[in-house]
């Protein structure tokens, strides 16, 4: 691939909080850590160079967590990227703790939320962060009192903008009435989407839609899957084609696949250029 051809550009652009422009093809960073989420990756070099190709192919939007690891992905972006391009959006998460290999616990209590971002910061080396999300929402916790922790931080300048990941309508709706939310990370694909009612109200209300496990792990790209007829037929990967249903689906839509390899991310990052045809785009969201 031509060292200055930048295909990620081709997706387009979406203005978080209306104020924000960020590349519509991101990376996420979960897969960049050990088994489970767990510990350091194989190869953390490997790691570094994904982050910096990313860029290179015009990806200026990053998605990490400071449970990734936990606090590995984040350190591995600021290794790999610091000091940062202007135009580069890093997006973190806090508000799940770790207790071990895919294990996940909510925890939204304010002083915690507010010690994780004060750690993000250290660890991505930034005085503010673009997009901090609400990783979970905690249930023994008031919701305002969780997002009012953020709006705090906001006004003191460490957080740009607030999203939230995997809710519903009605979470999404309880939250606007406290604090404004730019952002949604839920599970969605073209296999799965049970968010679909939150996508709409997301289009609707131009709030950025973040589908994380966009190719269903793995699920839609393998040889044997449900695309690999079709994408034959178009000579593109069954990634790549189901990345393109996603970027067509809803210009809200901003799929964040991760990848351990330089060989996957510029084939995801390819993509972006797939001009999919309507027939195309129909045939495959009924046949999955």
């Amino acid at each position: 691939m031509n060292a200055t051809h930048q295909p990620a550009t081709a997706a387009g652009t979406f203005r978080l909080g209306g104020d924000l422009p960020i590349t519509r093809l991101g990376l996420g960073t979960m897969q960049m850590t050990g088994p489970g989420v767990w510990g350091d990756p194989k190869d953390p070099d490997r790691a570094v160079r994904v982050l910096r190709r990313a860029v290179e192919l015009g990806v200026n939007f990053i998605d990490t967590a400071d449970s990734y690891g936990p606090a590995v992905a984040e350190p591995l972006v600021k290794k790999a990227l610091y000091p940062y391009p202007d135009d580069l959006v890093i997006a973190t998460k806090a508000g799940l703790t770790r207790s071990g290999p895919d294990q996940w616990h909510p925890v939204g209590r304010p002083e915690y939320l507010r010690q994780q971002a004060e750690m993000s910061l250290r660890h991505l080396g930034m005085d503010h962060i673009d997009l901090f999300q609400l990783h979970r929402i905690d249930p023994k916790v008031p919701l305002e009192e969780q997002l009012g922790e953020l709006q705090l931080l906001q006004q003191e300048g460490k957080i740009r903008h607030i999203g939230l990941s995997e809710v519903s309508v009605e979470d999404l709706e309880a939250a606007l009435r406290t604090v404004p939310i730019v952002s949604v990370q839920n599970l969605f694909n073209l296999a799965d989407r049970t968010a679909e009612p939150l996508l709409e109200y997301a289009t609707h209300h131009a709030i950025g839609f973040i589908p994380w496990f966009p190719l269903a792990t793995g699920k839609l790209s393998r040889d044997d899957g449900p695309l690999a007829e079709p994408a034959r037929q178009h000579g593109v990967s069954p990634s790549q084609l189901a990345l393109a249903w996603l970027l067509k689906r809803s210009p809200a839509l901003l799929p964040i696949p991760g990848t351990s390899s330089v060989e996957h991310l510029e084939e995801n990052v390819r993509a972006a250029e797939i001009v999919l045809p309507e027939a195309v785009f129909d045939a495959m969201t009924h046949a999955a």
